[in-house]
């Protein structure tokens, strides 16, 4: 089946998603929390090709992939600063709307992140999970990000 493309998207479609990404890379997000969310959201939601611009991204910032690799048992790993795991916590809890978790994910946040930080921490994961299902449904191709 052939998919929509990036021309065919109505006009000021692309530029809505890419406004709220101008907004989350200065709104002070820790640079490794930004790409650990990113990835572990697109690992959850099964997007190859997220997980492919992230895992690159994320590697081009100084992140390792053991800890990549490692955020998929973040509980266990010893890697991860509190608020990295807080920060894993929430993503887990919102991208697979576990409502029985969340409030615990919240109060987690809580411990490390001001009322601002947990508020464009939630934003960020929203806007990864719609990027998510946008290739997805797009059909983008896993490995082809280029960066």
């Amino acid at each position: 089946m052939e998919r929509i493309t990036a021309k065919e998207l109505p006009k000021g479609w692309f530029d809505t998603m890419l406004n709220t990404e101008g907004y989350l890379k200065k709104a002070g997000i820790d640079q490794m929390i930004y790409h650990l969310v990113k990835f572990r959201a697109s690992v959850i939601n099964g997007c190859g090709y997220c997980m492919d611009m992230h895992a690159k991204e994320a590697a081009k910032d100084g992140e390792t992939a053991q800890r990549l690799y490692l955020s998929q048992v973040w509980r266990e790993a010893t890697c991860f600063t509190p608020a990295e795991a807080a920060a894993l916590h929430l993503t887990e809890a919102l991208t697979a709307i576990d409502q029985s978790d969340l409030e615990s994910a919240y109060t987690h946040a809580s411990e490390h992140f001001s009322k601002a930080e947990i508020a464009n921490l939630v934003l960020l994961i929203c806007q990864i999970n719609s990027w998510n299902r946008i290739a997805i449904t797009f059909g983008y191709e896993p490995g082809s990000y280029k960066g």
